[in-house]
């Protein structure tokens, strides 16, 4: 039975039962079941569905057309007990007035609410929307690449994510945030020798051998990349450490795990030739690469959007799908209701008024 959705209810109160609908990802059925269906009963809007994505464009034959897109699952649930970021949801304070705490508070079902009650009310008496909408609503991006929801539109329906301009709903605390930082991941591989750990003389211990790859990491020092504008943070770390097989035995073969962050003046290209070039003398594999996006700030839409919010925008340091639309061509920013820091812990929260505010700033862009 397929779950029944107000959208014209508090934004903060959509948001607190969008929350309570279990979405972690590959469970994203039952909430794209009522995200659909809600959209369904909104004339004026086309919409369509690709597994466990929706999107829904107005037709308004408006010379711009802006997207407003985010994400339907969450990281798993807490396994900690008591902790309160988990569904359903709960109020500290009275309920629409308080903090909401739950999975997906911050990342990201304040956004995703906010983009159904534009679309609930994007056709009201009164509005007048300066730009045609499409929303987009997608599965799986709290996994691996080649899950992604959007990146399946893509493929499957480029038709439907043309536009001009495209704001994700990411937290961002309510202040603009332009392009992102691109990832890269790389194993590097030392290789020894087996022995008995009691005639060590007799092998070679390959683990011992990756410590001047950590020595390296652990003295590099990343930098900081001016994009259009905004200075991008990288970072460089090592994330993980594999080796060995027994407690008695000289390991033979140890792997170091790497994450690289680069800024967006870089192509997946280039930041791996930094990486080999850290590491000469290492087996270096990259295995896993997305590239960033820059701003995007100098775009008409995106400098309306900045004065219409009014804050000073900033970067966005992580990785976010707003790198897909710049693979498209369209410039694209995160804009959301609650702290990314926030996102994926025990407490994770937001604000009723921080949601209310995200809505209110998009509504007046828009002109609904």
């Amino acid at each position: 039975m397929t779950i029944e959705l107000d959208l014209r209810q508090d934004v903060s109160l959509l948001t607190a039962a969008l929350m309570d609908i279990n979405s972690v990802s590959e469970n994203e059925l039952p909430l794209a079941d009522a995200v659909e269906a809600a959209l369904r009963q909104i004339n004026g809007l086309e919409v369509t569905r690709d597994g466990d994505s929706i999107v829904a464009r107005s037709n308004l034959g408006l010379p711009e057309r802006v997207i407003l897109a985010g994400h339907l699952d969450t990281v798993p649930l807490p396994t900690v007990e008591g902790a309160r970021g988990t569904v359903p949801s709960s109020w500290d304070g009275e309920p629409g007035h308080g903090t909401l705490y739950g999975r997906g508070a911050t990342d990201m079902k304040g956004g995703v609410a906010v983009q159904l009650s534009l679309a609930a009310t994007m056709f009201d008496a009164g509005s007048r929307p300066g730009k045609d909408v499409t929303f987009v609503f997608y599965d799986h991006e709290e996994v691996e690449a080649s899950k992604s929801g959007l990146g399946r539109l893509v493929r499957n329906a480029p038709e439907l994510l043309h536009g001009d301009f495209a704001i994700l709903l990411e937290p961002t605390n309510g202040t603009v945030e332009g392009g992102c930082n691109g990832t890269s991941r790389f194993e590097v591989t030392t290789s020894g020798e087996t022995a008995h750990s009691a005639r060590a003389w007799m092998g070679s211990n390959a683990i011992h051998k990756a410590a001047p790859i950590l020595s390296r990491l652990a003295a590099y020092t990343p930098a900081t990349i001016n994009v259009d504008g905004l200075d991008y943070r990288e970072s460089l770390n090592a994330v993980k450490i594999n080796g060995g097989t027994a407690g008695n035995v000289i390991p033979d073969r140890c792997v170091v795990e790497i994450n690289y962050r680069f800024a967006p003046d870089k192509t997946p290209d280039q930041a791996e030739a930094h990486v080999r070039e850290l590491l000469e003398g290492f087996e270096v594999v990259r295995t896993d690469a997305a590239s960033g996006a820059r701003p995007g700030l100098n775009h008409p839409a995106a400098a309306s959007f900045v004065a219409a919010v009014g804050a000073e925008p900033k970067p966005k340091y992580g990785w976010t799908d707003v790198a897909r639309f710049s693979e498209l061509g369209i410039p694209a920013v995160n804009f959301g209701p609650g702290d990314a820091l926030l996102a994926h812990k025990d407490n994770e929260h937001v604000s009723a008024d921080a949601i209310r505010e995200c809505l209110r700033a998009l509504r007046e862009w828009l002109g609904l």
